[in-house]
C-alpha cells in the first residue's frame, strides 16, 4: 500500500475505524528508520542556516519539514507558524488575534483563516500551527497578544473557528500550547498547579473546542503541569486527549526544548518531535534497551499519518499571487475595524472630513505590529497611523511629531483641531522571551520581549498624556499593545480613548477610518481591564524562589465577580459612535437547548454593530456567571430586531472532579448586556 490508495479507500469509506485501519496497514510497509524519521523534524538546522545566511531570510522563511517518505508518496508535514498570518515569506500581516477576539465575531475569523491556508498552501506548507487559544490569566503574559482572550468560550469560539476555516482548505490545524501555558520569562521551568475542576472548566474547554471542530493536530508547551513537562506529560497527550476526548490525529512539541527524554516523551503520546530530530535520534537505541516498544514507535506514526491521510487530500495549492493580496489586505483592514474598541468619547468622535490632525508618540510613525519572535510575519508594507491619517485627511492636514516631547512643534500642534497620541508597547516591552537576564538583577535586566513587569504605559508616555492634556483641548489616546493597561492615573484627562491592539499590515488605515466615521467602532474587550494591579492573579517572574505556581478557578471579571469589585473597563465593553437599547429579555427551554431572546434596537443617529452577551449562571457553582453566548449584529440606525441567541446544555454542564463526568446544575439564571457588568441588569430566569 502507498499514501494515494490509502487515501483512496479512506475517501471511500471515510469512518474512523477506516482512517485506523488504513494508517496502520500503512505504517506497516516502513522500515524503522523511515518510521522514525515520519515522527522527527528534518534538516531544520541546516535549512534555517542557509537561509539565514545566503538569502538574510528568518526563521520559518519556507516550511519547516518533518517526516515525508517518497518511496509511497508520504507527503512531508510542511509547517508553517503563526497566527497573525503566515511567518513564511512576504505573507498578509493580520491584526494580532488579541484584536480579532476583540471582534467577537467567529465568522470573519471563518474568512481570515480561509485567507491564511490559502497563503501557507501558496508556499509550499500543509500545516499551520496559529491556533494559538491559551487563556489570559494575567495581561503580564508577554506573549497575551497571540491568543483572543481570557474567557474559554470566547477562545473556544475563534478557535474553533479558525481550525475548520484552515482545515477546509487542505492544511492541517494545530492549535497550541497544550496546556495551561500563560507566562513566558520562566517557560522551559514554570511548573502549574491546579485542581481538576480548575483545568477541565477554565484551562481546556477551548482546546476540546478546537479537537470538536475536527483539529487534526496540536502542539505541546513548554512549562510543566504537575512536575512533568508538558511534551511528556501521560494525562495531557493520553488520558485527556486521547482517551476522554477521542482525538484521532498527532501531537508534536514545542520547537527544540519541548522534549527532554524521548522514551518519556514518546511513551506519553508526544508523536513529533519538532523542528528537528535531536532526542527521538536516541529511539533506536531506546527500543534495543527496551524502554520503548515498537508499538510505541508505530502508535505515533499512525497518527501522523492519520492526520496527513484526512486533511491533505482536501490540499488544492493556492497560486502565489494569492499571498499578500488586495482582496487579504482589504480583509485585514476589516479585521482592524472590528477589533478597535472604543473606550471613551467626550462627543469629539468621530472626525469631520475638514479636522487638522496632530499624531504624537514614539508610535505615530512607527512600524508596530506586535512580537518579533516566532510569530512575526514579514509584510509586504505596513500602514502606519500617520500614514493612514495623511490617506483619510490628507497629508497638508496632518502634523507629525514623533517621540515623547512636542516642545519643538508645539505652534504647530495648537493650529490643529485635535491631537492623537500613540502610546503603548512594541516588541521590546512584550513578546515571546527572546530576553538576556542580567545576573546581577534577574528581575529588572531585559533586552527584548517576554512578560511585562509593569501593566501600566510607559512612564515617559505617561508624562506626554498628561502634558498634552494640559496644552491641549482635544486629546485622543490610541493604546497600541497585545492586552491590558491600568490607566486610572490618566484616563479621565482624554477626550477619547482607543485601544487598536497591534492592528496589523492595514492598520494604521483602519485607525484613520475609524477617526474619520467611516467605519463605526464595534470592538469588545476580550479581557477585563482592572483598577489596580492586584485585581489579578499571581504571576512569577525569574526573581521568584519558586517556580510552582497554583492556577486558581477564578481570574478577569470571574475574579472580580467573586471579590465584589468593579472593573475600570469591564470584560466585553465597547463604546460605539450610536447608542443601543436591549429589551423584551425572555428565557426559554426547548430539547437540549436554552434559547435567551431579545429586542435590540438602535437609538442614536449612526449605523452601527453591538455584541449581545449572554451570561449563565448557576447556585452553588464557583463562578457568579460565565460568557455562554454572544451575537454580533448590525443595525441601521432606527432599526429594532428580535434575535435569539441559543446555549446548547452541554455548554452549560459542570465538571465532576470524583467521577471524572459532566452534570447540568439544577437550575441556570441568564444575564444579557452589551459587557460583563451591563448584563447583571438584564437577569432573567426559564
Amino acid at each position: 500500500m502507498n499514501f494515494d490508495q490509502a487515501v483512496s479507500r479512506y475517501l471511500s469509506d471515510p469512518r474512523d475505524s477506516v482512517l485506523y485501519e488504513v494508517a496502520k496497514e500503512l505504517c506497516g510497509e516502513l522500515k524503522l528508520s523511515e518510521k522514525i524519521k515520519m515522527i522527527s523534524g528534518q534538516k531544520f538546522f541546516l535549512r534555517n542556516g542557509y537561509d539565514l545566511i545566503t538569502k538574510g531570510q528568518k526563521y520559518n522563511c519556507r516550511p519547516c519539514l518533518s517526516g515525508g517518505i517518497r518511496r509511497l508518496g508520504i507527503p512531508p508535514v510542511a509547517f508553517s507558524d503563526g497566527p497573525r498570518g503566515v511567518v513564511m515569506g512576504n505573507s498578509t500581516c493580520f491584526p494580532v488575534s488579541m484584536s480579532r477576539g476583540a471582534s467577537f465575531d467567529d465568522e470573519l475569523e471563518y474568512e481570515i483563516g480561509s485567507a491564511i491556508a490559502d497563503e501557507v498552501s501558496a508556499q509550499g506548507g500543509n500545516y499551520f500551527a496559529g491556533i494559538c487559544i491559551n487563556l489570559l490569566r494575567n495581561p503580564r503574559w508577554g506573549r497575551a497578544q497571540e491568543t483572543y482572550g481570557e474567557d474559554p468560550y470566547l477562545l473556544s469560539r475563534m478557535g474553533a473557528s479558525l481550525t475548520k476555516a484552515v482545515q477546509d482548505k487542505g492544511v492541517i490545524a494545530c492549535p497550541k500550547h497544550y496546556a495551561v501555558n500563560s507566562i513566558e520569562n520562566i517557560r522551559f521551568d514554570v511548573n502549574v498547579l491546579c485542581d481538576e475542576k480548575t483545568l477541565h472548566e477554565v484551562y481546556l474547554p477551548h482546546f476540546k473546542a478546537c479537537i470538536d471542530a475536527g483539529a487534526m493536530s496540536i502542539m505541546g508547551a513548554y512549562n510543566l503541569f504537575r512536575g512533568d513537562h508538558c511534551c511528556e506529560s501521560k494525562y495531557l497527550l493520553k488520558d485527556i486527549l486521547r482517551d476522554k476526548w477521542g482525538f484521532t490525529g498527532f501531537t508534536i512539541s514545542d520547537f527544540l526544548m519541548g522534549v527532554r527524554s524521548a522514551s518519556k516523551a514518546l511513551k506519553a503520546g508526544l508523536d513529533i518531535e519538532m523542528p528537528q530530530i535531536m532526542h527521538y535520534a536516541s529511539l533506536p537505541a531506546a527500543l534495543k534497551t527496551g524502554r520503548v516498544s515498537r508499538s510505541d514507535i508505530d502508535a505515533s506514526v499512525q497518527s501522523v499519518l492519520r492526520g496527513l491521510i484526512k486533511i491533505t487530500p482536501k490540499l488544492k495549492p493556492a497560486p502565489m499571487s494569492s499571498v499578500a493580496s488586495s482582496e487579504h489586505a482589504l480583509l485585514a483592514r476589516r479585521a482592524a475595524c472590528e477589533g478597535t474598541v472604543l473606550l471613551r468619547n467626550d462627543g469629539t468622535l468621530p472626525l469631520s472630513p475638514d479636522t487638522r490632525i496632530a499624531v504624537i508618540g514614539r508610535y505615530a510613525d512607527k512600524i508596530n505590529v506586535g512580537d518579533h519572535g516566532s510569530s512575526s510575519v514579514a509584510a509586504p508594507y505596513i500602514v502606519t497611523p500617520y500614514e493612514g491619517l495623511c490617506n483619510e485627511f490628507g497629508q497638508e492636514k496632518v502634523v507629525l511629531c514623533e517621540g515623547t516631547d512636542f516642545s519643538s512643534k508645539i505652534n504647530e500642534i495648537k493650529s490643529c483641531d485635535v491631537v492623537l497620541l500613540c502610546v503603548g508597547s512594541d516588541y521590546k516591552q512584550e513578546g515571546e522571551n527572546l530576553a538576556n537576564f542580567s545576573k546581577s538583577d534577574k528581575t529588572t535586566e531585559k533586552a527584548m520581549g517576554g512578560d511585562r513587569y509593569s501593566l501600566r504605559i510607559p512612564e515617559e508616555e505617561v508624562e506626554l498624556i498628561h502634558r498634552a492634556c494640559r496644552e491641549f483641548d482635544k486629546v485622543i489616546v490610541n493604546i497600541i499593545g497585545g492586552s491590558a493597561y491600568i490607566i486610572e492615573e490618566w484616563k479621565e484627562e482624554a477626550a477619547c480613548i482607543l485601544h487598536s491592539f497591534y492592528s496589523g499590515m492595514e492598520g494604521g488605515n483602519a485607525l484613520a477610518e475609524i477617526l474619520s466615521g467611516k467605519v463605526n467602532p464595534s470592538g469588545h474587550l476580550p479581557f477585563t481591564i482592572a483598577k489596580s494591579e492586584d485585581d489579578y492573579p499571581d504571576f512569577l517572574f525569574p526573581g521568584s524562589k519558586t517556580r510552582d505556581i497554583i492556577y486558581g478557578y477564578h481570574h478577569g471579571y470571574t475574579l472580580l465577580d467573586r471579590d465584589g469589585k468593579k472593573a475600570a473597563y469591564p470584560f466585553g465593553f465597547g463604546l460605539s459612535y450610536t447608542e443601543f437599547k436591549y429589551s423584551d429579555i425572555s428565557c426559554s427551554h426547548s430539547g437540549n437547548a436554552y434559547l435567551v431572546s431579545l429586542k435590540v434596537a438602535n437609538t442614536g443617529n449612526a449605523d452601527g454593530k453591538t455584541v449581545v452577551q449572554v451570561y449563565a449562571g448557576a447556585e452553588g457553582e464557583q463562578a457568579l456567571k460565565l460568557l455562554k453566548g454572544y451575537k454580533k449584529i448590525f443595525l441601521q440606525k432606527g432599526e429594532s430586531r428580535d434575535i435569539t441567541i441559543e446555549i446548547p446544555e452541554k455548554d452549560l454542564k459542570f465538571y465532576n472532579p470524583d467521577n471524572g463526568e459532566w452534570y447540568l446544575a439544577s437550575g441556570y439564571t441568564f444575564y444579557v448586556g452589551q459587557d460583563s457588568e451591563d448584563a447583571m441588569k438584564g437577569e432573567i430566569r426559564p
